[in-house]
């Protein structure tokens, strides 16, 4: 059940980030700074959920980027050489339309 809300909850996240980057470009993405730090706050809150999973329930499911979405939240959190917008941006077009097909798996 907790594994569940979780998801739920990463699932809201990473809709947002979707929902709000609907219809841009990478140059429209990275030249609206309220975007951009609406997109790394949800993105890092994203990573932040990892951190409550089960062990045991995050094993069994290595579809879902569990490190690298903790370890994106650690960069953005901690600032470590500044936030690499291009690496942001691929997430966001490339990597997160995907995870939300992993999540909702999950979720059902």
């Amino acid at each position: 059940m907790r594994n569940n809300v979780i998801i739920q909850k990463m699932l809201a996240y990473a809709k947002k980030v979707i929902r709000y980057c609907d219809g841009k470009t990478y140059s429209s993405f990275s030249n609206d700074s309220v975007l951009v730090e609406a997109c790394v706050f949800n993105l890092s809150q994203l990573g932040e959920l990892c951190r409550l999973i089960d062990n045991d329930f995050s094993s069994t499911h290595p579809e879902v980027p569990w490190k690298e979405m903790y370890g994106l939240r650690n960069r953005i959190v901690h600032d470590y050489e500044g936030v690499n917008l291009h690496l942001v941006w691929e997430i966001i077009s490339c990597d997160l339309p995907e995870l939300c097909v992993s999540l909702q798996k999950l979720s059902e």
